[in-house]
Order: structure tokens, then sequence, then C-alpha cells
């Protein structure tokens, strides 16, 4: 019969290590000490999540990982951002492999786009990283599934983006599943219940919220800044400059039957007024840039071609970077704006609205929003990140018509924000204590005083 303590064990959620201990003193000698405790946690772990707010150095943090697991490590970015990982590691003294192709693979750390996934054989590869993981966030997407089939049988891994959207828990369970913990049916059907027909409609079950938060802290790391795991000291370099929001609200001559222009409600009624203002949207935003007395650096932000056309017409010398363009312009564009050699850059959210370190530039603008937040949230902080040493401002230009779509990012921000709040702090002593487990496991004893022997023990009886 099982005793009632073996009961008790099957109902526990945590996460046996498969990792591997590393003394603290091979760690790069340039990590803070709380990036140096989450990767001696992580390579501890074996398979990790590494949630990390923009800017606390995330790419370091993997290449550092990546370089203590040992063997062929593949990482996984999204376009553009690979060469500039490179850049990264090379700065810190760490050498990754750049591969277009598997032809290209060598030992130690390897770096491709999530692009050419189906090019690689990931059996050969003893860990992986994904750069931006929060890609795995479309549950039926078919790179999802690739990417969770494919590095089943790879015994380290390791994903790494800012903090996920605490309102879409479905981006934690796929982080869940591609870690090979549980299962997204397991993890639903443990901790949740379905509220209706949409599959999206999922909750936290009232009594399983500490649980599920401790199980998951038992796996990732979550952090806006080091002092939310105890890193007081570290804490204090982590602190954001200013960031200063500006609307511009061009008029609409577009009535239809009524005396004043209407705000739209719907998908359509939106579109229609984003393209019916794209003249009057562009010159406004060309103003705003070519009044710049300073000249510095601007980051143009469109959703539609007919847009990026049109801005790029009004502002001289501007480049811009679409869809259709090839990934080695693209790669080009990126890293020629990061170094300063690009005055303005128009292009999409979807296109560099991830991963790249942009503190270079502090004037962004928006030619209208879309309904994302998460893309709006991941635009901004390509210059509003730590790191940034100038107030970051964001211009955001909008036909009057369009006052749902400004006022619905809004709610989501407002939203977003409460819940990132009660996500850190539901994870923060569990994170504190793993990693302090960890460092407590890692650590060499130093004896600081010389032990002297007592006379009586060491004298003849």
């Amino acid at each position: 019969m099982m005793e009632y303590s073996d009961f008790l064990k099957t109902k526990s959620f945590s996460i046996a290590p498969v990792g591997k201990k590393i003394n603290p003193s091979e760690v790069n000698s340039r990590m803070f000490s709380f990036q140096r405790d989450i990767v001696l946690w992580a390579l501890q772990k074996g398979r990790a999540a590494i949630f990390a707010g923009t800017g606390l150095g995330k790419t370091f943090m993997q290449c550092e990982w990546a370089r203590l697991v040992g063997g062929k490590v593949l990482i996984f970015a999204p376009l553009a951002v690979s060469k500039q990982t490179v850049k990264e590691a090379a700065h810190f003294g760490i050498t990754v492999q750049y591969c277009p192709d598997p032809s290209w693979i060598k030992d130690g750390i390897n770096i491709t786009n999530y692009e050419r996934l189906e090019k690689f054989d990931l059996t050969q590869f003893n860990a992986v990283v994904l750069d931006e993981s929060s890609i795995l966030k479309n549950m039926s997407g078919k790179l999802r599934t690739i990417l969770i089939e494919s590095c089943s049988k790879v015994p380290y891994r390791l994903a790494c983006t800012a903090t996920p959207a605490p309102n879409d828990l479905m981006e934690l369970c796929n982080h869940s599943e591609f870690l090979g913990i549980m299962t997204a049916t397991e993890m639903l059907a443990t901790f949740f219940t379905h509220d209706g027909g949409d599959t999206s409609k999922w909750r936290l079950k009232k009594h399983a919220v500490m649980k599920f938060w401790d199980w998951v802290a038992s796996w990732a790391i979550m952090l806006t800044n080091p002092a939310d795991i105890g890193y007081l000291e570290d804490g204090m370099r982590y602190i954001l400059p200013p960031l200063y929001m500006h609307e511009h609200v061009v008029l609409s001559d577009e009535c239809g039957t009524f005396l004043f222009p209407m705000e739209a409600e719907t998908l359509q009624e939106r579109q229609q007024a984003r393209r019916d203002s794209i003249k009057d949207r562009s010159r406004k935003c060309a103003d705003v840039v070519l009044s710049d007395k300073d000249k510095s650096q601007w980051l143009i932000w469109c959703n539609l071609n007919d847009e990026a056309d049109e801005i790029r017409k009004l502002i001289p010398g501007a480049v811009e970077i679409r869809g259709s363009d090839s990934p080695e312009r693209k790669e080009t564009a990126a890293m020629e704006f990061a170094e300063g050699k690009i005055r303005v850059l128009i292009s999409k959210p979807l296109i560099f609205g991830m991963g790249l370190n942009f503190q270079r530039c502090h004037n962004m603008a928006f030619l209208g929003l879309s309904d994302s937040f998460e893309q709006y949230y991941q635009a901004v902080r390509r210059c509003w990140r730590f790191g940034q040493t100038q107030d970051v401002h964001v211009h955001i230009i909008t036909d009057e018509r369009e006052g749902a779509v400004v006022e619905n990012i809004r709610r989501k921000e407002r939203q977003f924000q409460e819940m990132l709040a009660g996500m850190i702090a539901s994870c923060q002593e569990t994170n504190k204590a793993n990693i302090k487990a960890a460092k407590r496991d890692l650590d060499d004893y130093k004896p600081a005083v010389s032990m002297t022997m007592p006379v009586w023990l060491t004298s003849a009886a």
C-alpha cells in the first residue's frame, strides 16, 4: 500500500535538473553577478527559459550558456539578429559561427535564422538555443510544431525572450513543451479551466494559481530588473531613461453621410480610415522628422507598403526595408542603422520589431497603429531598453477616426503592466530561492581563516 508521503510526491510538479554543474570561476568575468548566477542556474537545469527584460543581457547570457555547455550548439534567431549576435558575442570574447546553411557548421557555437530551420538536422547538436523564443507563441503554427518535434531529442535546451505576455498563457504552454517539461495539453488540463468554445479562453483554476507560478519558476527565471530576484546593487545599473509619447491626430475630410467624422469601430472601417489618410499622415510624419534640428536618427514604423512608399518620397535619404527584400539586404540595413550609417530607417514591426538593439536611436514614429499591442511593445523596445542613454521620444500619427485603435493599445498596455507585476511577484520568491540554491550547490568552499588544532587534541594522552 502506498504511503501518504509517497502519494504527495506524485502530486509534485518540480522538475529534476538534467544539466551540469560548472564552477563559478569558469564563467566570463565580465558578467554582472545576476547574469552569472542565472547562467549557472540554467546550466544546472539543462533545459530552462530566461524571461528577461530588454537590455538585461540575454544575448551575453545565452552565448555564455552555450559556450559552457560545450559540443555543437545551434542558436536560432530572428532574421537580421544573427549577425548582430555574432558581433556582440565577439565583444565578450565568445566565438559564434554564422551559418546560412548546414555546410558552415563547426564545433562550438553556431547561429542561423528561424527561416532556415528545415535545412538543419538537429540530432547532430548537443544543445539548441531559441533567441526571441516568443516565436513559439502561435500554438498551431507550423514553425512551433517543427521546433518542438526537432528539438525533442536535443539534450540541452534554452529559450530566451523578454518577459512573456502574462495575458497570453499559451506562450508559456509552448515554452514548457519545447523544453520537454510538460506538454501544452497536460499543462492546460493540470492548471486551467476552459471558459468557452474558443481555445484561447483558458483561465487558471483559482486553487492552482500559486502552484502554477511555482511550477513555472522551477524551469523559468523571470525579471524586468535584477532587483526582481534580489540583486539590488545590479538593479541600480538598470534604470531606464524617460519615455515620452507624442500623439499627432490628423483631421479627416471623410465624413460620409455624417456632419462630423465618425470614429471607426470595425476592423474594416479602421483599415479604410488608414488608407484614406496615408498622404496626410505621411506629411505630418515627415514634418516631425525634418524639423529635428539635431539631425538625429529616426526609426519609422509602417503597417502598409503604401505608407512606406509615401513617407520614403518625403524624407531624402531615408532607407526602406520591406518583406520582399532579400535576407542579405535586411541584415545589412539593420547593421548599418545600428552603427549609425543610416539616419532614417523605414520598416514594419514584423520585420525589425524583434531582437534588434537600436539604442543608438532615441526617436521613432508610428505612421499609424495596428491592434497588436505585442508589435507596438516590441517595436518601442528596440530603442527604449537598458543601455539607452537618452530620453526616448515616440510619435504616434493617426487619423482622427482611429481613436479606438489608440485607446485599445493603451488599455492593453495598462492590463499588461498590471499582469506583468503580478506574474513577477508570484515567481519572485521561488526564483530567488532557486538561484540561491544553485549558487550554494556550485560555489566552492573558500576558508578565510586558517584552522588551528587545539593543543589538547594534538597532545599525547
